[in-house]
């Protein structure tokens, strides 16, 4: 069945029929497409057009392309957030229907870093705290956490616990308040460290995910750096017009 013509422009008509066919699977998850070739001719339109609504699909992280291999269908996201809250991962796996855990790689106790001095407003004398985990649901592995908190800021048995979480940590002597987080999004592809951690697939691209934690008096008291596999989340942003 060929494009039909109407009043938009091809590429854009050849999107909509890809993900029209996408979601009623007649191109499955992870499934290699027809060739470029293939796909114009059922398309009825040129392969320069269809080169083009691909292109915008791979952005849009419809398909992957895998040099000298061909086109696939990407995994839909199992968890989509907002990032206007702060919703912790936990509940974003529950929300899906999934359990979630974690797996503690390290917790290290260290002199502040010049970055850490920069970050934290503290000093070279002070410690800081680094968590490393893994973030899970129903077991399989999703977000890679760093974690970064003065030592101040937390109960002075916390290195001891098995499992914490960090937010209740923080608050747990009634002093300090996570109010805001202030968070940049950027995306990446392969990374040496996260993404054998989360058992991604060379071509797998990965969202990195640096929040700021601010309390009510705007002090900066909780970093993170979390690696999301872009394959099992999504984020948007509710805009509104001022």
């Amino acid at each position: 069945m060929t494009i039909k013509a109407d009043h938009r422009a091809l590429y854009l008509q050849v999107i909509d029929r890809m993900k029209q066919d996408i979601a009623a699977g007649v191109y499955k998850e992870k499934e290699k497409l027809p060739s470029e070739f293939e796909l114009s001719k059922t398309l009825g339109v040129s392969r320069a057009t269809l080169r083009e609504a691909l292109r915008l699909l791979e952005e849009d992280n419809t398909i992957v392309r895998r040099h000298g291999v061909g086109t696939f269908v990407n995994s839909k996201p199992l968890f989509s957030s907002g990032i206007e809250q702060l919703t912790s991962v936990s509940d974003m796996i529950r929300q899906a229907g999934m359990e979630p855990g974690a797996i503690y790689l390290s917790t290290l106790e260290s002199l502040s870093s010049e970055e850490d001095i920069k970050r934290f407003h503290c000093t070279g004398d002070d410690t800081i705290i680094t968590i490393e985990r893994v973030r899970t649901a129903n077991g399989d592995p999703v977000v890679y956490c760093i974690d970064k908190v003065p030592s101040n800021y937390l109960p002075s048995d916390f290195l001891g616990r098995t499992e914490s979480s960090i937010f209740t940590a923080i608050e747990e002597s009634g002093n300090i308040h996570i109010s805001y987080a202030v968070t940049f999004i950027d995306p990446t592809g392969y990374h040496e460290d996260a993404s054998p951690i989360l058992e991604c697939e060379p071509e797998t691209a990965l969202l990195v995910l640096k929040q700021l934690h601010y309390d009510e008096d705007d002090r900066l008291v909780l970093y993170s750096k979390n690696y999301f596999r872009a394959d099992k989340f999504s984020f948007h942003v509710v805009r509104k017009r001022v």
